[in-house]
C-alpha cells in the first residue's frame, strides 16, 4: 500500500492577492506534512508573486503560473498532472479564499488513509452547514445537488462540493484528463466518474464560510453548465448506451 501520508493542495488561484498569504499560513500550520500548488492563471493583482514569497518564508509551497485564465477544472486537471508527476499520493482540492477552513485538511486526509478514495467537505451531512448565504443561494445549491442525485444516483449529498481529497489511484483510474467541465460541473463529474470506477466516498462534515476579501467567480454561466452536462451524463449512460 503507497504512503498515503504525501499530500499535495492544490489551490487555484485568480486575483486572490487579498486571501493567498493567510491562506497558505493557515494550510501550512494545519498539514505541516503536505506540500501546496498554487495554481496560478496569470493574475494581473501580483498573487503568484505573493505566493511565492510567502514559499520562500514557511517552505513547502510551489507555485505553478499559467499564461491566461482558464478555468477551474483546468487548473485542477494542470495540478494533478503535476501532483501525480512529482509522485503524490493524496491530492486535494481547496479555494483560495477561505471558505474552506484549512483546520479541516486533516480530517480528509485521515479519511483517505482510512481507506477513502475520495473524501468530500460536505455541507449537507449532519454536522455541515453554510451559515452565511442567503436563501436563494441557499436554494439554488440544494436544488442542485438533490438535481444531480435525482439524476446521477451518486448517494452523495454534497455533489458540487469543492472541498475534498482524492487518492492517486483513483485518479488514474477515472481518466481525469478528458474531463471538460468546469466550476460546479467538474466536481460533479469527478464525483461521478469516481463513483462508477468503483471508489469508495465518504462525506465529512465542514462549515462553508462566504469569502470576506476580493470577489467571488461563480456566475450563472457556471451554474447553467452543471445542470446542462448532469443532464447529459444520465442520457448518455442510462439511456443511449442502454439501447446500443
Amino acid at each position: 500500500m503507497p504512503d498515503v501520508r504525501r499530500p499535495l493542495v492544490v489551490i487555484p488561484t485568480y486575483q486572490e492577492a487579498d486571501n493567498v498569504d493567510v491562506v497558505l499560513r493557515k494550510v501550512r500550520s494545519a498539514a505541516p506534512d503536505a506540500h501546496v500548488l498554487v495554481v496560478d492563471d496569470n493574475s494581473p493583482d501580483g498573487t503568484a508573486d505573493l505566493a511565492e514569497a510567502l514559499g520562500a518564508e514557511v517552505g513547502g509551497v510551489t507555485v505553478l503560473r499559467r499564461p491566461a485564465k482558464e478555468g477551474l477544472g483546468s487548473a485542477y486537471r494542470a495540478g494533478f498532472d503535476w501532483g501525480l508527476r512529482e509522485g503524490y499520493t493524496t491530492l486535494v482540492e481547496m479555494d483560495a479564499d477561505l471558505s474552506h477552513d484549512p483546520a479541516d485538511l486533516p480530517r480528509l486526509l485521515a479519511a483517505v488513509d482510512d481507506g477513502a478514495a475520495l473524501a468530500i467537505g460536505s455541507r449537507y451531512v449532519p454536522g455541515g452547514g453554510i451559515p452565511h448565504w442567503p436563501m436563494h443561494r441557499r436554494l439554488l445549491s440544494r436544488w442542485g445537488n438533490r438535481y444531480v442525485e435525482t439524476v446521477l444516483g451518486l448517494g452523495i449529498r454534497d455533489a458540487t462540493a469543492g472541498f475534498r481529497a482524492y487518492r492517486a489511484e483513483i485518479l488514474g483510474a477515472i481518466d481525469y484528463e478528458t474531463t471538460g467541465a468546469d466550476g460546479y460541473a467538474f466536481q460533479v463529474e469527478m464525483a461521478y466518474r469516481a463513483r462508477r470506477a468503483g471508489g469508495s466516498i465518504v462525506e465529512l462534515p465542514i462549515v462553508f464560510a462566504d469569502r470576506e476579501r476580493g470577489t467571488s467567480k461563480m456566475s450563472g454561466r457556471i451554474v447553467a453548465e452543471a445542470m446542462l452536462l448532469v443532464t447529459w451524463w444520465a442520457l448518455r449512460d442510462r439511456v443511449l448506451r442502454r439501447r446500443r
